[in-house]
């Protein structure tokens, strides 16, 4: 009969699935989590030592494991992957294979299959996929194809090259660096090449003209086909349309279809929305519209959608474009890696280091989110907010 864990590794095993639970809140930073698992880890072996042939296990021996070549390779990998993916600096050939697949989609493929294939030979998988995956689902849009014919198949070209070199995966570091440990012969980067190279061209000739054939015809629904709603604030000045005017007056200008959430009056006042209130200079009106009926409640009500900023100048002293035609909507997306994340715009001084004019903040409705109020500049941003 098998003899039991001894309390050391039933303690790992029970902190496995504690630091899977960590990993997944949203709430907590990865970094932190892995630091709570570290310090845990670290604690437990010091209150209760670990003894090896009499001997115990020292903090520092515990903490060599982390210092390994191959997961120090890792984390390097990952490192340039990353950095490859926020600096663009394989956009350009994204943006040639962009073109190619218009004039010629067939041939396109082969190629995009290729240069995946090589490129995740020498770097992680990730950043690879992440950089062609938009130009593959506009491709695929553009020809009215299932994304999945082209997506799936350059999944499986980035694990094949992937096998081509002793850094291309995680598992072949560890395996050399094991057979290394083992006295076993140093394998060199390219050892593992001839073979790959012999498998993969048949493997990638499969991808490029049998997978897509074999893959099923999927049409993926649409989460959500509605516009999206974004919380606003109009503000009102002396020249606004407005001013004076009692509220139901003013709802009137929008033939009563603007919704107001509260009017503010001041910070940390709020007016009633009774229909007898005057509108004064200064009073902000919360409201939750789509994009485009924000702008037609703005030039009705002769409102603007941007306030005083971190400065306290107005957006014509700030040097914004203030002349309709000339103006751009567009909407950034709140990541987790976002200077945003976590932060405010007011904060991060958003309007002034980026020359953007941030008019109104998007949050889906999940169960516990909490309601945005007030000045979209204070709300505390979290990642898939979007700000129009």
């Amino acid at each position: 009969m098998p003899s039991l864990p001894d309390l050391h590794a039933i303690f790992v095993l029970l902190l496995t699935p504690v630091a899977l639970y960590l990993f997944t809140r949203d709430e907590l930073p990865l970094e932190s989590s892995g630091l709570i698992i570290l310090m845990s880890l670290i604690l437990f072996f010091q209150i209760f030592p670990y003894e090896v042939d009499g001997r115990s296990l020292e903090t520092a021996e515990l903490l060599m494991g982390f210092g390994h070549e191959a997961l120090i390779t890792i984390c390097a990998l990952m490192i340039i992957g990353k950095a490859l993916e926020t600096t663009g600096a394989l956009q350009p050939l994204a943006l040639y294979l962009s073109k190619a697949w218009i004039s010629t989609p067939k041939l396109a493929s082969l190629v995009t299959l290729v240069s995946a294939a090589i490129l995740s030979a020498f770097l992680n998988n990730t950043p690879i996929v992440v950089l062609l995956l938009p130009m593959l689902i506009g491709v695929a849009a553009r020809s009215k194809i299932p994304p999945s014919d082209i997506l799936m198949p350059v999944g499986f070209a980035t694990l094949l090259g992937g096998m081509a070199t002793t850094i291309g995966t995680s598992t072949n570091l560890l395996v050399v660096a094991i057979a290394a440990e083992m006295g076993l012969r140093q394998f060199s980067m390219f050892d593992f090449t001839l073979p790959v190279a012999l498998v993969g061209v048949f493997g990638l000739l499969y991808l490029w003209l049998i997978a897509p054939k074999l893959l099923p015809a999927r049409t993926p629904p649409l989460s959500d086909t509605s516009p999206r709603v974004f919380n606003a604030m109009l503000h009102i000045s002396e020249e606004s349309a407005c001013c004076g005017m009692t509220f139901s007056e003013c709802l009137a200008l929008t033939d009563n279809e603007m919704r107001v959430d509260h009017i503010e009056r001041s910070e940390g006042l709020m007016v009633a929305k009774l229909p007898s209130v005057t509108i004064l200079p200064g009073d902000r009106l919360a409201v939750r519209d789509t994009p485009d009926r924000l702008k037609a409640f703005e030039e009705a009500l002769g409102a603007n959608l941007h306030g005083q900023h971190q400065t306290g100048a107005t957006a014509e002293e700030e040097g914004w474009i203030t002349e309709e035609e000339e103006q751009q909507l567009a909407e950034i997306v709140v990541t987790r890696e976002s200077l945003l994340h976590r932060a405010s715009l007011g904060t991060t001084r958003f309007a002034l280091r980026t020359g953007l004019l941030p008019l109104a903040l998007h949050r889906a409705r999940e169960p516990g989110s909490e309601e945005i109020r007030g000045n979209i500049d204070s709300v505390r941003l979290r990642a898939g907010d979007v700000v129009l």
